[in-house]
């Protein structure tokens, strides 16, 4: 196939997919009793990319919009560690439970620290790139060493770092009020909270700086590299790869600690970011939605930067679409989940795009081969 084909159809077949999973959202809708149209602008208007009829003080559209870039930053990490393990032929399916060893780690190292923010803010990141890296390290020798399944051992470390979290917040820094643990200081967080701005109050997310960075590093990583190749190699196919030279464990290793590495700062920018603390006994749905936005992005970092807004817009702006156009906030999932379910079906898509191409270049070969007979 053409590389311009290939392109085409990398873009048409989630964009058809979103279609499909938009007009079967909207018939939900209806069926329900509530305008279509309605709620899908409600669900502009919740994530500040259209106008609200009026506003608080201190706040506008542009706050909104801030406060969903907040939301969607840890996302576009969480889901650019899937799609590296995946480059690998390697699911992580654990990538809500490196969140969380991340976020805890820097949460009880650097955010009960009393540093100041230019000491602060960097500790913070790379203590969750080191936590982060160092779980997804621990699953790729597992998988290396002792040919562990990397989905079995990354769901029981995510039950591990779930309940051990969970106990060391309940017995030493838990929030009476609360409940959660104890609130962070503000030099830490990777939000700046409630900054004025022009009049506004805006949460301004500095993490989303780093997001940019890493889809451009994971793109350079894939695209430009000899490890970036030898992943690609090792996914396509190990023994192949074997044959040709590339050392399979140490690229399984690597892939496991790169996604751990932006697990870990997937982590930080929501415990130490957007909530600014940790509720026990609770594993981020994050970590899983990440693997079908990979997908829906078709695995390419810049994809996934459209797939993440995609999906982060209907789950922001559910809750405005509740209170004006009366559809309860259930409707945004399913809707969530239809576009994931469709996105699934992409490899069979592209399978069968493939196949209709060669069936029309066959019977083409077929009648210049009776024309020159």
């Amino acid at each position: 196939m053409k590389k311009g084909n290939k392109t085409w159809n990398a873009i048409k077949i989630p964009l058809f997919a979103i279609l499909c999973s938009l007009v079967a959202g909207g018939v939900i809708i209806a069926v329900t009793g509530s305008n279509p149209f309605r709620s899908y602008y409600a669900l502009l208007q919740g994530s500040g990319l259209a106008p609200k009829a009026s506003y608080a003080n201190y706040k506008n559209m542009l706050t909104d919009f801030f406060s969903y870039v907040n939301y969607f930053t840890p996302m576009i990490f969480a889901a650019l560690a899937v799609a590296v393990a995946l480059r690998a032929g390697l699911f992580n399916i654990g990538v809500s439970g490196q969140m969380l060893a991340a976020g805890f780690t820097a949460t009880v190292l650097v955010g009960y620290s009393g540093l100041g923010s230019v000491l602060a803010k960097p500790l913070v990141l790379l203590v969750g790139m080191f936590a982060g890296g160092a779980a997804g390290a621990l699953i790729g020798f597992l998988k290396y060493k002792f040919n562990i399944n990397e989905v079995v051992s990354s769901i029981m470390l995510n039950y591990i770092f779930q309940y051990v979290v969970s106990f060391l917040i309940n017995t030493f820094y838990v929030d009476p009020v609360s409940r959660q643990s104890a609130e962070v200081s503000a030099a830490s967080r990777l939000t700046l909270m409630d900054t004025p701005v022009g009049g506004l109050k805006m949460d301004i997310p500095l993490g989303v700086i780093f997001a940019a960075l890493a889809v451009v590093l994971v793109w350079f990583l894939f695209e430009k590299t000899r490890l970036g190749y030898e992943l690609k190699a090792v996914g396509c196919s190990r023994s192949a790869a074997r044959y040709a030279g590339i050392r399979v464990g140490k690229c399984m290793v690597l892939s496991m600690t790169i996604s751990g590495v932006l697990a870990g700062l997937a982590g930080v920018t929501y415990y130490l970011g957007y909530v600014g603390s940790i509720q026990p006994r609770v594993l981020l749905s994050t970590g899983f939605d990440a693997i079908a936005v990979s997908l829906l992005g078709n695995n390419n970092p810049f994809g996934i930067i459209f797939s993440t807004m995609l999906i982060s817009l209907i789950g922001k702006g559910s809750t405005y679409m509740k209170s004006t156009a009366g559809v309860d906030s259930e409707i945004a999932s399913v809707i969530t989940g239809i576009i994931l379910l469709f996105s699934a079906c992409n490899v069979y898509m592209k399978w069968k795009l493939e196949r209709r191409r060669q069936e029309k270049l066959n019977a083409k070969d077929a009648q210049n081969g009776q024309g020159g007979v």
